[in-house]
């Protein structure tokens, strides 16, 4: 027992007395001269009571709790209501020295030194009488309250409710919670506990019978086993027997008697002996007190139980604080370790078989293992105690977390709330301690008995349902039983709940069997039969081979449309024969429905399906073509083509999915133009590009929409059919002059035939079309601006690209010229360009060249005149627009017979993209054995330059001061290797082309090098800048390259080709494939 202080109060006088409300809602204090209401909950100060003229002595409560009383020093007794109203008052002649109140009568006895008094409700007098000596306390008997008074001044009321109230000569109130331990023990279904600190109560929990043994000592330990019953006094020990073997004999009767003082922490009692355990010793008792074994362990002893045996050798199973779990008989000095866990065992049980353990260890786990093979069965957290199931094996429950949870084999714990901790399991019953009382809870098997069911472990779940289930769930046993052919687990099912037609079934079932039948199918059809499930017995006569037992069944039932159904099922000529006809005649006296209905029954789908698309029921054909198995294909072929003719390509898809069509499901897509669920389902089967690219690309041809016809073939594989689309787009576009459109197709021409040269097989002739396409992409780039200049009334470009446009031209038509590119519209551009900036000798070639050509009417006079105007001016061009080769430094004239190349070094020259001047860039190559990537680290490296230095110097001398510049070169100078390779032979025929070596792009800055990547199997293409703070800027995807930033340069090709060209800055970029 220990107290809990509960709260504190200190008042002003001494406290003289002090009483509880029966209820224990309620403390009055005798304070001074008040009264003092507290509220035991909290300690709250509910109202001090005056009445009293001098120091309040003694109060008391009546039993009943309507009325309290209260006596004085002045001599006077005053009677209060429970709602603290005086309602009586009366004297004695001397103070008042005690009061008390009859527990049953409710009278009140008053007494003072010389006299008491009696005063009850239904009197209004009080009864007085003299006293021959001083009356000093008075009690009336009250079996509830203990009550303790000392000199020491102070007065305790105990309450074995386990309230303890103490009030002190200085005025302190303390209020105290008793906390008594629980003194109890359970063995199956009998439950002993202490009461009233010195009885022993014994209740069955079943039959909630209760007998109680007055022992009249403070009852310390209690201990049950079978018919025995020992308890532990304070200087004895006394074992207890029933007076009969009946199983719900609840009369005991005094055994033997161990006097001897005992010291132990656990007590048990077996058949012939008793258990004592202390700390870490184990010793045994014979109930004469003689000690005849003892057991010395490893570890302090958590917990202990009989699991019974034979009398005089009882099998003890003991838990460990070390975790180990060992049993031991009462007769044998070994004890048997079972297993050893790494955590301390809280709690242990043993199944009934004791083939199991279930131990609960300090981490609040409950773990089962296996006793044979020590193997760990499974564990479950959130467990403070366990208990195996008396009557089942494989059924456990444990408690924790306020939820009881229900184990039953290897199936999910099934949990419901419960407060407690469980201590035995019975049948259906569970032992829960609470508090101080015991209860047996009633819980249903239901949940393990379905459990069982579901796995057609019809036994196990007999058995569980033997421990309590409802009607409906034993039916529901019976029923799964039956037709899973358990005939004897039914039977035993359907006696309990008293179903005789089905007993009468099982009967002729079994009598059957004794005769040799051995057809489980024809057993299980008549149970069909039995439940109503009339199609599957029905199904089930016939796979027996007892299809006239089914036709019997269904004409006993009057069931004549589904004795055809099966006749056609069973015959199918017969019955087909017989529908079809009864079908026809529907149909040709116009009932349509109820012929379809009977074609379907007759498995004449064809018929079904015609008549539900004539007349457009789509309804009926999406139950036909779910309905249908996925190998019956004409039919769900036909459904698929009224879908699709009744415009429901939805269902369409999903019939020609249900059958795996897959070619027709393209098809389909594609028929009804859906091309986004064409081109997923062409992601996921590649093998139908081309029916599904191929129709898009001619559809986009025929909406006019050839470029995405173009990619659209492309994509497909077709790559004959992109080009020649793609060559129809640039016929198109160079018929209609459209000639920045020509370029971009060109552009997109080459660039495929790029893509097909990655086949070797076709490398070097699409190797020579992508060169060939690449050149007229730019040279209709570049007449674009010529047509518009000639054909438009004002111009887009400035005097000098028109001039270097034409001059670019002119030198590239040496030979053919494209279809589309007017020779004579280059020369008229030229001579008007040339004689504006001053390029007279060029102008007056061109004009010459024009008086030999058939030009447009509009250009004749213009042309005449400028003819004759020409020759007025110098024979000579101004040497301004003299082009400059940055390989050799040479001037090259502005009519190059040679082309676009350098006169000289044979250097082709780079122009720009928006002014198509020539840039200074110098094309170099690779030394071999260099690849691309080594190159492009190589030139990324950075090597540092030798910057030339300037020095001024200072020279003073007598009669003036100079300043000199001292110009001087480091050691390295200007020496640039790129710069060194690009001497050649001069006047030499051939082309010498600049190739370097790893040093040499080693000493490039990677800000002066321009990289064309083109993809294989063409190599990249080099350029160097030779004037580095000139910046030139190329499109990451045409590579085109500007001097200019692309600050002044037009749009000239689709704006398609415009918004995708990643080179933005704040103006437009001029490239064909951007």
């Amino acid at each position: 027992m220990r107290a809990v202080l509960t709260w504190r109060d200190k008042a002003e006088q001494c406290v003289y007395d002090l009483a509880f409300k029966p209820d224990g809602t309620q403390l009055i204090l005798a304070a001074g001269n008040r009264l003092l209401v507290y509220d035991t909950s909290d300690g709250t100060l509910l109202q001090p009571l005056k009445g009293h003229k001098d120091t309040v002595y003694c109060v008391a409560y009546a039993k009943d709790g309507k009325r309290f009383a209260s006596g004085s020093a002045d001599k006077s007794v005053i009677i209060w209501t429970s709602k603290l109203e005086g309602i009586l008052k009366y004297t004695h002649n001397d103070s008042i020295q005690c009061v008390s109140y009859n527990p049953v009568t409710h009278q009140l006895a008053s007494c003072s030194s010389s006299d008491f008094g009696l005063w009850s409700p239904e009197q209004k007098s009080v009864s007085k009488h003299k006293s021959s000596s001083k009356i000093t306390c008075c009690r009336e008997e009250h079996n509830d309250i203990l009550a303790v008074a000392d000199w020491g001044q102070k007065l305790s009321f105990y309450q074995l409710s386990g309230k303890q109230v103490v009030g002190c000569q200085d005025g302190t109130i303390s209020f105290y919670q008793l906390i008594f331990s629980t003194v109890h023990g359970l063995y199956k279904d009998r439950y002993a506990y202490r009461d009233s600190m010195t009885d022993v109560i014994v209740q069955h929990l079943i039959t909630e019978q209760k007998v109680r043994i007055k022992c009249k000592e403070l009852v310390k330990k209690i201990a049950i086993y079978k018919n025995r019953l020992a308890v532990q006094l304070p200087e004895k020990i006394l074992i207890h027997e029933l007076y009969s073997d009946d199983s719900l004999d609840m009369r005991y009767r005094m055994k033997e008697k161990i006097v001897r003082k005992f010291e132990c922490n656990l007590l048990v009692v077996c058949a012939d002996h008793i258990i004592l355990c202390q700390e870490k010793r184990l010793q045994c008792l014979s109930f004469s007190g003689v000690k005849e074994r003892e057991w010395q362990m490893e570890s302090l002893i958590r917990y202990i139980k009989v699991i019974g045996g034979p009398p005089g050798r009882e099998g003890l199973l003991v838990g460990l604080k070390n975790g180990q779990i060992l049993k031991i008989f009462v007769d044998s000095l070994f004890a048997i370790v079972l297993l050893k866990q790494a955590t301390a065992v809280r709690c242990l049980d043993m199944s009934a078989s004791r083939n199991k353990l279930a131990v609960v260890d300090e981490n609040d786990t409950c773990l089962v293992y296996d006793i044979h093979t020590k193997e760990l069965l499974f564990q479950e957290p959130n467990a403070n105690s366990v208990a195996w199931n008396t009557q089942c094996e494989d059924m456990l429950c444990f408690s924790g977390g306020g939820y009881l949870n229900i184990k039953a084999s290897t199936f999910p714990v099934h949990q419901q709330k419960l407060q407690g901790f469980v201590v035995g399991y019975n049948g259906s019953r569970i032992f829960c301690l609470h508090a101080f009382s015991m209860s047996a809870v009633e819980v249903p098997q239901s949940a393990p008995m379905y459990q069982y069911l579901d796995r057609k472990m019809f036994r196990e779940a007999y058995q569980i349902a033997c421990l309590g289930v409802t009607d409906t769930d034993w039916r529901e046993l019976a029923m799964e039983a039956l037709e899973g052919l358990e005939f004897e687990t039914a039977k035993k099912a359907f006696t309990r709940v008293q179903d005789l037609r089905y007993l009468e079934l099982i009967n002729s079932i079994e009598e059957r069997k004794k005769r040799g039948e051995t057809n489980n199918d024809l057993f299980l059809a008549d149970v069909f039969s039995y439940q109503g499930k009339f199609h599957e017995a029905a199904r089930l006569y016939k796979r027996s081979g007892h299809e006239n037992l089914a036709l019997d069944m269904y004409t006993d039932l009057r069931m004549f449309e589904y004795a055809k159904d099966f006749l056609g099922s069973g015959d199918p000529k017969e019955t087909k024969m017989l529908i079809t006809k009864q079908a026809d005649w529907a149909r040709n006296i116009n009932e349509p429905k109820a012929a379809v209905e009977m074609y379907i029954s007759a498995g004449e789908h064809g018929k079904a399906i015609e008549i539900s698309g004539d007349h457009g029921w789509v309804d009926t054909l999406i139950d036909i073509a779910r309905k249908l198995d996925k190998a019956e294909r004409e039919p769900l072929l036909m459904c698929a083509h009224y879908f699709k003719k009744l415009d429901n390509p939805g269902y369409a898809a999903e019939t020609y999915l249900k059958i795996g069509d897959l070619k027709s499901l393209v098809h389909l897509h594609v028929d009804t133009q859906r091309w986004d669920e064409a081109f997923a389902l062409g992601e996921k089967h590649p093998e139908f590009k081309d029916d599904i690219y191929v129709p898009y690309a001619q559809w986009l041809a025929e909406n006019d929409r050839f470029e995405e016809a173009q990619k659209a073939f492309h994509k497909a594989g077709r790559q004959g059919e992109a080009v020649r689309v793609l060559e129809q787009l640039t016929h198109n576009a160079v018929v209609e002059s459209r000639f920045n459109d020509a370029a971009y197709y060109y552009w997109m021409l080459s660039m495929q035939c790029l893509d097909i040269a990655q086949d070797p097989a076709q490398k070097d002739v699409m190797l020579g079309k992508f060169h060939h396409f690449q050149h007229l992409a730019e040279l209709y780039h570049g007449y674009h601006a010529i047509q518009r200049y000639t054909e438009e009334p004002f111009s887009f470009h400035l005097p000098e690209t028109l001039f270097n446009i034409s001059r670019f031209l002119l030198h590239s038509l040496t030979k053919d010229t494209p279809l589309g590119i007017s020779k004579a519209n280059t020369l008229f551009t030229l001579a008007k360009q040339s004689k504006a900036l001053g390029a007279y000798k060029l102008a007056r070639h061109a004009y010459d060249k024009l008086q030999g050509l058939h030009t447009p009417a509009r250009f004749q006079k213009s042309i005449e005149l400028g003819s004759l105007t020409i020759r007025s001016k110098p024979f000579q061009d101004s040497e301004e627009l003299v082009p400059l080769c940055y390989r050799c430094s040479t001037n090259n004239p502005l009519l190059n017979n040679l082309g676009n190349v350098c006169i000289n070094c044979r250097q082709p020259f780079v122009f720009s993209a928006s002014s198509y001047e020539v840039l200074h860039l110098v094309e170099f190559y690779l030394e071999e054995g260099i690849t691309d990537e080594e190159a492009v680290s190589l030139i990324d490296l950075e090597a540092p330059r030798h910057k030339r230095e300037n020095k001024w110097q200072e020279i003073a001398s007598n009669t003036s001061q100079t300043l000199r510049l001292d110009e001087t070169l480091d050691s390295m100078g200007d020496d640039d290797p790129f710069t060194a390779k690009l001497s050649f032979e001069q006047g030499g025929l051939e082309f010498v082309p600049v190739v370097v070596n790893r040093s040499v792009l080693r000493s490039m800055s990677r800000r002066d090098v321009l990289i064309k990547r083109w993809p294989p199997p063409l190599r990249w293409q080099y350029f160097r800048s030779l004037l580095p703070d000139a910046s030139i800027t190329m499109c990451p995807s045409c590579f085109q390259s500007s001097d200019k930033g692309g600050l002044d340069v037009v749009f000239l090709v689709p704006t398609h080709c415009q918004a995708t060209c990643p080179w933005k800055v704040s103006g437009p970029h001029q490239a064909w494939g951007c």
